[in-house]
């Protein structure tokens, strides 16, 4: 049987890159004020600058294909921490981008999680 933090982690990807693909604009609700977000080395901080952030990038649509989801429990009372690779398949496009995505997942009182920390990266090479 699979870890709770390995059917967790499995969930949250595919809520967050199912929203990101389809709800772009929904994304940042997933994150606090008091989120990181790293994205190619820019560092925002905070729900309103990670989605102004996201809804601002240079492409519309977009599909993501996961190919690996890696989860471990962090030090943080009940928090996960996900690293995702996988590829982004843009609009128009002939070649997917590879990337990895790192999350920490933290619990919230209401019984699910919110985004503490995520870094994004494409792999180039």
């Amino acid at each position: 049987m699979e870890e709770q933090t390995e059917i967790v982690g499995r969930a949250f990807v595919d809520h967050y890159y199912n929203l990101f693909d389809n709800d772009r604009s929904s994304v940042g609700t997933l994150y606090q004020p008091s989120s990181m977000f790293s994205f190619e080395g820019q560092k925002l901080l905070g729900s309103e600058d990670i989605s102004t952030k996201l809804n601002a990038l240079p492409f519309g649509q977009c599909r993501h294909v996961i190919s690996t989801i890696d989860s471990q429990p962090s030090s943080f009372a009940g928090g996960i921490i996900v690293f995702v690779s996988g590829s982004i398949q843009l609009l128009g496009e002939d070649h997917p981008l590879r990337f990895s995505q790192m999350f920490h997942l933290i619990p919230t009182v209401e019984g699910s999680f919110f985004v503490q920390n995520d870094i994004f990266r494409l792999n180039y090479g």
